[in-house]
């Protein structure tokens, strides 16, 4: 039985799906992954090629929810500082300013992240694992809530540094957008301009109410026989012999969470063996690294299709 979560005082989310929906055509599964991703206070890796509204997505959600957004053009000379900020001699009072970066927003979109250097890319874990960065010393608090939306281009290899394990591992789901069908094109023709849609895009929800649904999150029930079926899943990766390195224990949890996000959004206070198998795909094939020579867009295709084999092996409770 569906909870009522209104009834509580919680908000229900599909408005939030339904507004972002007003503005990115044609692509319920992609903005309902992005949703849950928030709501399961994860972060997320848009891996596409150029031009097909990896960046709409951030600010749609952004502004849907009334929250400060930033973009972050990733380039080989971006500095750690330019995203986290910096402390800056103030001759006036005799001390140490401290000048916050665009990582000190809600939303962040990191674009095009593997165009910048492995040390401006780890800038991001402390802040995408901790809600939190450190400069010089000192500790300081990151917005809550708090999302990561980083977009890459598997096709384009020259000037890019691909994205090590650990930093894929801070992305709760990895997705691809797709091109829109055709009756879909021809929508987005018609439309009104982009700029002015944005402005007619309302907020649904408040950032509060986005705490207190994450909050909601962690009271999901997963019974013991569905923590099983994770773990075989688990097993199933690191036996594998096309497989050189498996499900990480954090990788796990990572699809654990946001099976009980995905049940949320659909209304549950459970989850459901399916809500693991939706949620499988994107929160594990960035996650394990097959023994194979392929590279870009056959790479991701290759590693879905490793996660699907297994489902299919693993029996489901």
């Amino acid at each position: 039985m569906k909870p009522a979560l209104e009834e509580v005082g919680i908000p229900s989310v599909q408005p939030l799906i339904d507004n972002i929906n007003r503005v990115f055509v044609g692509k319920p599964d992609v903005v309902l992954r992005a949703v849950v991703t928030l709501m399961a206070r994860g972060h997320l890796l848009i891996e596409d090629v150029p031009g097909i509204g990896k960046t709409l997505l951030g600010v749609a959600l952004a502004k849907s929810i009334e929250a400060s957004f930033h973009r972050i053009q990733f380039t080989n000379d971006l500095l750690p500082s330019d995203i986290l900020g910096l402390s800056i001699y103030n001759q006036r009072d005799n001390r140490f300013e401290f000048r916050p970066g665009p990582i000190f927003s809600h939303v962040v979109l990191a674009d095009e992240i593997n165009r910048a250097t492995p040390k401006t890319q780890s800038a991001l874990l402390e802040s995408m694992n901790d809600l939190q960065v450190t400069i010089d010393g000192t500790t300081h608090p990151l917005s809550d809530p708090f999302l990561v939306i980083a977009t890459q281009n598997p096709v384009e290899y020259h000037g890019t540094f691909p994205l090590p394990e650990a930093q894929l591992d801070r992305f709760l789901m990895r997705i691809m957008i797709g091109y829109p069908s055709a009756e879909d094109e021809k929508r987005i023709l018609k439309e009104k301009d982009l700029s002015v849609q944005m402005k007619e895009l309302s907020v649904v929800l408040k950032t509060k109410d986005v705490i207190e649904l994450q909050k909601q999150v962690d009271q999901v029930r997963m019974d013991e026989e569905l923590l099983n079926y994770v773990v075989r899943i688990a097993k199933a990766t690191r036996s594998a012999k096309s497989v050189k390195l498996g499900l990480s224990p954090r990788g796990a949890l990572a699809l654990c969470r946001a099976a009980r996000a995905y049940a949320l959004v659909s209304g549950r206070n459970y989850c459901v063996p399916d809500d693991i198998k939706w949620a499988a795909v994107p929160a594990i094939a960035h996650r394990i690294l097959l023994d194979t020579s392929s590279y870009g867009m056959a790479r991701i295709a290759e590693s879905e299709s490793a996660v699907q084999d297994f489902l299919r092996a693993v029996s489901a409770p």
